[in-house]
């Protein structure tokens, strides 16, 4: 009997998929100032997906939890496969933007073929969960969520958070991406990205950043409102299944009987 792994161990050893995420992928990230956030997806062994005890993701941080993540420090999350699919296919736009990176750190034969089934995740509700982050980003912008002010330093230089602002109009261009050419261009294309980065370096004032916002969050909502696509449930649980019984056997990982490895994306 294989023994039980901690969760770094299980999602390293069993890694597919890996890439860098946050400001640096989408093309807004400012020398000297950002982390680097990094992403991947990893295969859990038969235990964890047949047993009590599953292992769904692995956070590695260079800061104590409680700490705000410095220039340069390293931000690692990884997700199981299983996870991984679930949040793809609920629209998280955080994990979707892994599938359309233009380079990989980490790209298994079982990465590429989630990359090319990536379409399949694409939906109306991707649109409705990029307005949702979009509105959010705004709200705090505007001070209506947060009791205390996260980044004081843009506002005492600039009148508002210019990084608040500039990640909620980035959600309602991406938004607006995916929901007329079902994908994303990594890093965000001009002009908008120029007009990004105008606004996270303080460039723009409050009330053409707000302007701007409200006029992407219209076009968005427009945009879900016709939308009828669906994600593609059957074509991504065939591909579940497939994964973790290639992953495994290459692995030389044996199979418990009636281990469930069908059905693993739940209804929604």
């Amino acid at each position: 009997m294989r023994s039980f792994l901690n969760a770094r161990d299980i999602a390293l050893d069993n890694e597919i998929l890996r890439g860098v995420v946050g400001s640096t992928a989408h093309g807004t990230a400012v020398e000297g100032q950002d982390d680097r956030d990094e992403m991947g997806v990893f295969v859990e062994p038969p235990e964890n997906v047949c047993g009590l005890v599953p292992c769904d993701h692995y956070v590695y941080r260079d800061q104590p939890d409680d700490h705000r993540s410095q220039p340069g420090d390293l931000d690692l999350t990884m997700y199981s496969l299983r996870r991984f699919c679930r949040l793809a296919a609920q629209g998280n736009p955080t994990v979707l933007l892994l599938l359309w990176l233009p380079a990989h750190l980490t790209r298994s034969e079982l990465g590429a073929e989630l990359i090319a089934i990536r379409e399949a995740f694409v939906s109306a509700e991707s649109g409705r969960r990029f307005l949702g982050y979009l509105v959010g980003q705004a709200s705090r912008l505007k001070g209506q969520r947060a009791r205390t002010v996260k980044r004081p330093e843009l506002v005492a230089k600039y009148g508002y958070d210019t990084k608040f602002a500039m990640h909620a109009l980035r959600l309602g261009y991406e938004g607006i991406e995916l929901m007329t050419d079902r994908r994303l261009i990594i890093p965000v294309a001009e002009p908008n990205l120029t007009r990004l980065r105008a606004v996270r370096s303080g460039q723009v004032q409050p009330s053409e950043a707000l302007r701007l916002i409200e006029e992407a969050e219209k076009r968005l909502r427009a945009l879900i409102e016709a939308c009828t696509w669906k994600p593609d449930l059957q074509l991504i649980d065939a591909f579940l299944v497939r994964a973790h019984l290639a992953h495994w056997g290459s692995h030389g990982l044996s199979v418990p009987e009636r281990c469930g490895v069908r059905g693993l994306v739940p209804s929604f």
